[in-house]
């Protein structure tokens, strides 16, 4: 028995291993479709071996082999739209320019390498890899926790989401507030939620149908559930981050909120979009 159990530990870490080498990124942008496995990227003539303070996911400094994702965004121009897909559903809806830029916040494509894998994010669960979108000095452009997608597996170029989404879009004749709103709704939730029944995410419960939360929280209670989720509803499970006044300040909660108010009363059933 202990030579079986030998065996069977060898086979998943051989599985394992066989995984993270066969890893890919796919990209699909205007210079065409293009894959990249994680030994090509490693080995890419403008990797960096980087230093990450506070990251998002770990909480902690780490270090990294990464390239600037700039480097490799062929054709991709400041006023372009991009969409980074990760393995288990999230979609983050990322204007290009902070992408692009080299000041400021500065993007890196983390690469774990499959003889140096990354530490669990958490005990029972995988690596950020086998990419991982991270940022050095993030503050300096407003860089949010929804825009250090891990897991990632693909990035395109798409339009923006008011143009794919309709059903996301507060009334014409909506406030300023509002429409900030809805501008922090696209940068904070719609990567893991969707909103009647718009978007491209996997992960999250839609935002509108059957009820928006609006509808079912008190406004102190909704407040304090984005700040910090697990302080109203703690469970091993639960995956939803918090949002500091760091990262989404007084005002722009109650931006927020008021887009999720607006847009409890324009519910568009699926099957009306």
């Amino acid at each position: 028995m202990p030579r079986l159990l030998a065996v069977v530990a060898l086979c998943l870490s051989l599985l394992t291993l066989s995984a993270l080498q066969a890893a890919e990124l796919r990209l699909a942008l205007p210079a065409g479709k293009r894959s990249w496995d994680s030994h090509a990227l490693l080995a890419h003539p403008q990797a960096r071996d980087i230093e990450v303070s506070a990251d998002v996911s770990y909480k902690r400094t780490m270090h990294y082999r990464a390239v600037p994702l700039a480097a490799l965004l062929q054709g991709v121009q400041a006023g372009d739209h991009l969409q980074v897909v990760a393995l288990d559903g999230f979609a983050a809806e990322l204007p290009a320019a902070p992408l692009l830029g080299r000041t400021g916040a500065q993007a890196w494509l983390a690469v774990e390498d499959p003889a140096k894998p990354w530490p669990p994010l958490a005990k029972g669960k995988p690596s950020a890899g086998p990419f991982y979108l991270v940022w050095i000095d993030p503050q300096q452009s407003a860089i949010g926790p929804e825009q250090w997608p891990f897991q990632v597996s693909t990035i395109r170029l798409l339009a923006p989401v008011a143009e794919r989404f309709p059903a996301l879009l507060p009334d014409a004749k909506a406030d300023a507030e509002v429409q900030a709103g809805f501008a922090q709704f696209q940068k904070n939730c719609l990567a893991c939620h969707r909103l009647n029944g718009a978007g491209d995410a996997q992960f999250g419960p839609d935002l509108n149908l059957p009820h928006n939360p609006t509808e079912y929280f008190a406004d102190a209670f909704l407040q304090r559930y984005i700040r910090d989720p697990q302080s109203l509803r703690r469970w091993p499970q639960g995956k939803m981050p918090g949002f500091p006044p760091e990262v989404l300040s007084d005002r722009e909660l109650q931006q927020l909120i008021g887009y999720l108010q607006h847009m409890s009363k324009r519910k568009l059933p699926p099957t009306a979009q």
